[in-house]
């Protein structure tokens, strides 16, 4: 049992190690698309949005990386059937805090995994078990960067520079907000009325949300509005895809050397002398 448990913390813990860094090396580079071949630059994706069964907002998004380069929105307003269009301005990039985040717990992983090198010696169980921990921890938070997207106010999001990308700018009826949900790039539309003071008894600000709903009340600029009509557009982007998979994959792999280490090191534990 004792040659074995030394043949588990030299061999294959590192052999573990190595298929991990392999993974996440590979979940990194999604993160920095390939480069195009003239070398350098992040080559740029353009995704268009669509809903099921609803076309009051159509549009193309170009992602490169972390920044979101441009995007080129239609909105059909309900009542009037007019047609909103409005672009990011030519000089604006609006980076995606979600992937910039998850790219650098991912990095923070792989850092860890390079630090135990093949030439390092473990000498006990509870220090694999540490170390899968500190990975297993910079894993998941990579991983809830992406699945769990910031709750904002809807002051918040008025007041978020995403207001002023457009051009043209954006009437100050119209709220927008931009975020990623596990493997979508999402873009959510609130359309607003002002509240006339008569109407105001009844006000009560929406907390913050992911997603606000018609009715949700807020204050701006000592104005209040009502969020009218919502409309949440997406795209899947199939690198987030590909990340989430390997952080399954390698959270799993974690967990199983974890648990062997452990099977082991309670035998220890409860040896008869």
């Amino acid at each position: 049992q004792e040659e074995e448990f030394k043949w588990l913390l030299q061999e294959e813990v590192h052999a573990v190690l190595k298929q991990l860094q392999d993974i996440l090396t590979e979940a990194s580079h999604r993160f920095v698309l390939p480069a195009s071949s003239s070398g350098g630059a992040v080559k740029q994706e353009n995704f268009v949005l669509s809903t099921a069964g609803t076309d009051q907002v159509k549009g193309v998004l170009t992602l490169q990386g972390d920044a979101l380069c441009q995007a080129d929105v239609n909105l059909k307003m309900p009542r009037s059937n007019q047609l909103l269009h409005f672009a990011f301005r030519e000089d604006k990039q609006w980076k995606l805090q979600q992937i910039q985040d998850a790219r650098n717990h991912v990095n923070q992983a792989i850092y860890l995994l390079m630090n135990r090198d093949v030439n390092y010696q473990f000498k006990t169980g509870s220090e694999v078990l540490k170390l899968m921990d500190a990975v297993m921890l910079q894993l998941s938070r990579a991983r809830n960067r992406l699945t769990t997207p910031a709750t904002l106010t809807l002051p918040e999001i008025a007041s978020s520079g995403l207001t002023k990308m457009f051009t043209p700018a954006l009437p100050p009826d119209i709220l927008v907000n931009f975020y990623i949900n596990l493997n979508k790039l999402c873009l959510t539309v609130y359309q607003l009325h002002v509240l006339q003071p008569s109407t105001t008894k009844n006000f009560k600000p929406a907390g913050g949300s992911i997603l606000h709903n018609p009715g949700a009340m807020f204050e701006f600029g000592n104005q209040r509005y009502e969020v009218s009509h919502v409309h949440k557009v997406e795209c899947v982007v199939p690198w987030l895809n590909d990340a989430l998979v390997f952080f399954t994959v390698s959270l799993q792999l974690c967990q199983q050397l974890k648990d062997k280490i452990s099977v082991f090191s309670s035998y220890w534990n409860y040896r008869p002398h």
